[in-house]
């Protein structure tokens, strides 16, 4: 099967894509966990909502209560960002300027590029601020174009 993208809605303009990026800060708090023999599939009464099979084992990320009910142990507690523009998997420079701009004001930024949308994990204590920083960043784009 040959690779395709749908080029009326994934968009790889990085103009376009800042000012279209209509950040959606979800309810919720997510951890990263590690199940060192773990292999696809595993975990899935975690309800993880994103998966990476690493040499070390299965990293999830999953809800933090999930993981708390589980006895799983985590060091950092994150809430997730969706920017709801539909980026193409082929864009340069989204996640440049998206970390960029949370990194100049002390955020980490954890991104999981998506087929549809990518989404930003950043500590819970910095969510809010973190949010406005990325509405800030499409207003600014939105207004050069």
């Amino acid at each position: 099967m040959t690779p395709t993208e749908d080029p009326l809605t994934a968009i790889s303009d990085l103009g376009t894509l800042l000012a279209g990026l209509a950040p959606n800060l979800k309810k919720g708090c997510f951890v990263f966990v590690s199940l060192p023999d773990g292999r696809y599939g595993d975990g899935a009464e975690l309800a993880p909502v994103g998966s990476f099979q690493e040499e070390e084992g299965l990293t999830l990320i999953v809800p933090q209560s999930r993981a708390d009910a589980a006895g799983l142990a985590y060091t950092a507690v994150f809430r997730a960002i969706t920017l709801q523009v539909h980026s193409s998997l082929s864009a340069v420079g989204l996640t440049a300027a998206v970390t960029e701009t949370l990194a100049n004001c002390g955020i980490s930024a954890n991104v999981v590029a998506a087929r549809y949308h990518d989404h930003i994990f950043v500590p819970a204590d910095h969510a809010d601020t973190a949010f406005a920083l990325l509405q800030r960043l499409q207003r600014q784009a939105d207004a050069q174009r």
